[in-house]
């Protein structure tokens, strides 16, 4: 993940299947962020527009395989296909840019390439 070219985290995901909710990772494509409260997970870096998905999330988690379901997970190192260290560091320096920008009155967007 990038941010004005420069590099902020690596992330991790599920591996694409066909968009289906709780198994793939979200389409390319070009995505507002918003903070987002969720009963079950407090405030979050949401990406609420993704065709046919909802509740899509920018949180902590270590192994794709195991923690996300179609969401994204920011880590500061990559150790495998799926997976990754100190998430929970990257999380949080990652809402820190996110949350400064909001703050600022700036919208915030993701773009994802393949």
């Amino acid at each position: 993940m990038y941010f004005l070219g420069e590099p902020i985290c690596h992330t991790i995901e599920l591996p694409w299947q066909d968009n289906t909710p709780n198994k793939s990772c979200i389409p390319e494509g070009r995505y507002k962020l918003e903070k987002r409260v969720y009963p079950k997970n407090g405030e979050q870096v949401g990406i609420p527009s993704v065709q046919g998905r909802e509740a899509i999330l920018i949180h902590a988690a270590n192994n794709a395989a195991t923690e996300i379901r179609g969401c994204i997970a920011p880590v500061t190192t990559l150790t495998g296909e799926g997976t990754g260290d100190e998430s929970a560091k990257a999380l949080k320096e990652l809402k820190s840019l996110v949350y400064g920008l909001w703050d600022m009155g700036a919208e915030v967007y993701l773009e994802i390439r393949g």
